[in-house]
């Protein structure tokens, strides 16, 4: 009996000790995210051609989604409700950043995500460049990207994307601040940019 008091006594020891150490590193992560700048350092492309890095994220609170040209209807739907909601909370376009980062570089190219874009909203901006250096960039965002096969028996063939589908809300100094579901409310999407807005 003593012995399985002894065993039964260490596994809660045991069980406590790997309980701290989870909580601790969940705390480290969130404290991680609330006080650097969310993602990592890149070097991509703007729609205008120009050269852009993590810096644009941080110079004032920003909307940031991740899509692609060919999306059928998750990216054309956030990015005109996005911009409704931008014109909405900031109608001059000084307090909020909008950016648009394809997660299908070999197809948009920094000039077709810019057509593509400019016909939905003058608010956000487009990013590509080499599919290296943007896959790089979607991993350290913490991005779920992947090509997905129109049909499965041609898989070099035409394809698609599975992506996140949030748009992401960094603070100042590009800090995590949530994100805005697909199909969020819209009086709650607006209420958490006006939030943005208030640091």
């Amino acid at each position: 009996m003593k012995t399985f008091r002894t065993v039964l006594w260490i596994a809660v020891v045991a069980l406590a000790g790997i309980l701290a150490w989870l909580t601790f590193e969940v705390t480290r992560s969130k404290q991680d995210l609330a006080e650097g700048p969310f993602g990592v350092p890149f070097q991509l492309v703007a729609q205008n051609g120009q050269p852009i890095t993590e810096k644009a994220f941080q110079d004032k609170p920003t909307a940031l989604f991740f899509g692609f040209t060919h999306c059928p209807e998750v990216c054309p739907t956030t990015l005109f409700e996005l911009n409704g909601w931008l014109h909405q909370v900031d109608p001059d376009g000084t307090k909020l950043n909008g950016f648009f980062v394809s997660v299908d570089p070999e197809r948009d190219t920094p000039e077709l995500l810019g057509q593509y874009i400019s016909n939905v909203t003058d608010r956000v901006k487009g990013i590509s460049g080499p599919p290296q250096k943007v896959n790089e960039m979607i991993k350290g965002f913490k991005v779920y990207a992947k090509k997905v096969p129109v049909d499965e028996k041609d898989p070099n063939g035409d394809y698609t994307m599975d992506h996140t589908a949030s748009v992401f809300l960094l603070g100042n100094g590009g800090r995590f601040a949530g994100t805005i579901a697909y199909g969020e409310n819209p009086d709650t999407a607006i209420k958490k940019l006006e939030n943005l807005i208030k640091g």
